[in-house]
């Protein structure tokens, strides 16, 4: 037996995969993309958006829509590679020839791992691609939507401010208050100011306002001033306007200083931290549903290629099924929220397991 680490049987099994799973990546975004038009196109009509517009929101929508479907594409890829070479008898043969069928698949399971990395790619790239395709959908340019206006928030440093105007585009807040409590041993502070702007270089920088120093509840010393440096808060203007942003606009690290920003508000994130979590655990689905489907697919050679794509998508409108009920759970704080992204993966993962162990070596 040749005790090569890669032999020509596992280049056969992986170039199979390979053509069945790129065929599969190219259609997927198409027919996605031909639904949507079909339900959306009189809404887009209008919106009075035109066809160029409307082709570069799909382009811009194809990162967001392969990062969804590459588990689909890797069930698809392994259950017809795998049906194809169990109706030919090529994993009997394999077998005859001291192969077992773990190895046999070797092949596959190194496929998908590159198809999780490629996903976790996806999962960075296509959150700023959304941004812009929601923009291109809501007919405005991409310096819209910069404002926000009469919000709280609360920094790192426990003070809580409260802005009447933010323009993210200018760089500028308009009538800024500043609350921080005081403790036993330092005075509470109140700060109003009329404007702010931020740099890159020195933060913001608050202007024509107030500084109240409290040291108790009867005493305040009040001192006007033209320019004050808020070195305590450090976050952006496009931080700040965080709160208007979908999760499908923020790439993980972005989405968890998002959600630290609402908790320090007080504001409920289970949510959030579930669609944080999945940005890691769908690309992991690559490798779980692979060991779910090969075994699963060596019973498919009287149903052929009508039971490949019964048993392709059966599992994947049950996964995106989990995936709902995983982000209804979490986001009730039934369980914690990142245990709850990876439900899916668990429960897929079980069957896997259980399939592996009962197939024939």
């Amino acid at each position: 037996m040749s005790t090569r680490l890669i032999t020509p049987l596992d280049k056969y099994i992986a170039g199979e995969f390979t053509r069945i799973f790129s065929v599969t990546i190219m259609g997927f975004p198409v027919l996605v993309f031909v639904i949507d038009l079909v339900d959306n196109l009189r809404k887009y009509q209008e919106k009075g958006l035109t066809a160029k517009a409307l082709a570069l929101s799909y382009l811009y929508w194809i990162p967001d829509t392969l990062f969804m479907i590459m588990p689909a594409a890797v069930l698809f890829a392994t259950v017809f590679s795998i049906g194809t070479f169990t109706r030919y008898s090529e994993i009997t043969a394999a077998k005859a020839s001291g192969i077992s069928f773990y190895r046999f698949i070797a092949p596959i399971v190194v496929m998908a791992t590159f198809a999780m990395g490629l996903d976790l790619v996806f999962s960075e790239v296509a959150p700023p691609a959304n941004a812009e395709r929601l923009k291109l959908l809501a007919g405005t340019s991409s310096n819209a939507m910069d404002d926000r206006y009469n919000f709280a928030f609360a920094s790192d440093e426990g003070r809580v401010y409260r802005v009447y105007t933010l323009s993210v585009r200018e760089k500028t807040l308009n009538d800024v208050e500043i609350e921080e409590r005081g403790g036993p041993r330092r005075p509470g502070l109140l700060i109003s100011a009329k404007r702010g702007h931020w740099t890159a270089q020195r933060g913001w920088t608050l202007q024509s306002g107030v500084l109240h120093v409290i040291p108790n509840e009867t005493a305040d010393l009040a001192v006007s001033f033209d320019s004050l440096v808020d070195r305590r808060l450090k976050e952006t203007p496009q931080e700040l306007r965080a709160t208007e942003r979908d999760p499908a606009e923020m790439r993980f690290a972005e989405l968890t200083r998002f959600i630290k920003a609402l908790e320090r508000s007080g504001a409920d994130v289970n949510t959030l931290k579930v669609e944080r979590m999945l940005k890691i655990a769908i690309p992991v689905t690559c490798l779980i549903i692979a060991l779910f489907g090969a075994p699963l697919a060596t019973s498919s050679q009287r149903g052929g290629a009508a039971y490949g794509i019964a048993v392709s998508l059966a599992t994947t409108v049950f996964f995106l099924v989990l995936i709902q009920l995983t982000k209804a759970i979490g986001g009730k704080g039934l369980i914690s929220p990142d245990m709850a992204a990876w439900i899916p993966n668990l429960l897929v993962g079980s069957f896997a397991i259980i399939l592996l162990a009962r197939v024939r070596t």
